[in-house]
């Protein structure tokens, strides 16, 4: 049996941290899989810098336990993540933003050694879709909206959205959505190629049912298998994906020779 990725669980009331526990996601494992759940309910799991420096940990921690084969990363029925948490960021200066690199934690699924899925029901906006984008793939219930936004509040998508989106998806199609911030449903993103495969959200609660994989996606059963994990990573190498995932561009070239 092999986790559903595609079965969505019940948003968990935010807590107090407990023992070194989580409070804005949830982490847990089924066999070889690492879940990480966004748990941000009430604020339809916008990224702020508390659940972004926990996804890091939880990341860290997946990447480090040998029994782990592949992480997935998803939210609720209604939003994977719908963005950037706006209040937070408003109340920083740019200086302080700037100072403090406040998008550099996403540097970190850049740096996992293992494969990374969004599973993506609901709202994965902004940076949300940043987010998802910034995974090796993304699986879409038939609920998922995407979309960059940014524009209606006058700026342009960060953390990367720019580049990857036009990998995704074509110069054309990138920009029509970042300068119209036009929303797509999970069948058109499909289309486009931003996401491998579209399923039916069902609801769980915690301890959620488990069932077989989308059938698109059998194959991945080959990243949970028992087989060491450095017997996949030349082919997910090749394959372009650790490239894909890095957001920063090569370093830029002098403009002249006394910029050396």
């Amino acid at each position: 049996m092999f986790l559903n990725v595609f079965t969505v669980r019940e948003p968990e009331p935010e807590a107090p941290k407990k023992n070194g526990a989580y409070e804005t996601i949830i982490a847990s494992s089924k066999g070889k899989v690492g879940l990480i759940t966004l748990n941000r309910p009430h604020a339809l799991n916008a990224l702020n810098t508390e659940l972004i420096s926990e996804l890091n940990r939880a990341l860290s921690a997946f990447e480090a336990d040998p029994s782990i084969g592949c992480i997935v990363i998803t939210g609720n029925e209604k939003a994977f993540a719908a963005g950037v948490d706006i209040k937070e960021m408003h109340q920083k200066t740019f200086v302080e933003a700037y100072g403090s690199d406040f998008l550099a934690p996403f540097d970190r699924i850049s740096h996992c050694r293992k494969p990374i899925i969004a599973a993506v029901a609901g709202y994965a906006l902004g940076g949300g879709c940043e987010l998802a984008m910034s995974c090796d793939i993304i699986l879409a219930a038939d609920t998922a909206v995407f979309g960059q936004p940014e524009i209606t509040l006058g700026i342009m998508p960060g953390n990367g959205g720019t580049q990857r989106l036009t990998r995704a998806v074509g110069k054309a199609k990138a920009m029509e959505l970042c300068l119209t911030g036009r929303r797509i449903n999970a069948e058109e993103a499909e289309r486009s190629n931003l996401v491998r495969c579209r399923g039916t959200a069902r609801r769980s609660d915690a301890t959620g049912p488990v069932g077989p994989l989308p059938a698109p996606l059998r194959g991945l059963r080959a990243l949970l298998a028992p087989a060491p994990p450095p017997r996949g990573m030349p082919a997910w190498r090749r394959s372009g994906s650790s490239r894909r995932r890095n957001r920063r561009p090569p370093p830029e070239r002098p403009k002249t020779l006394t910029d050396r």
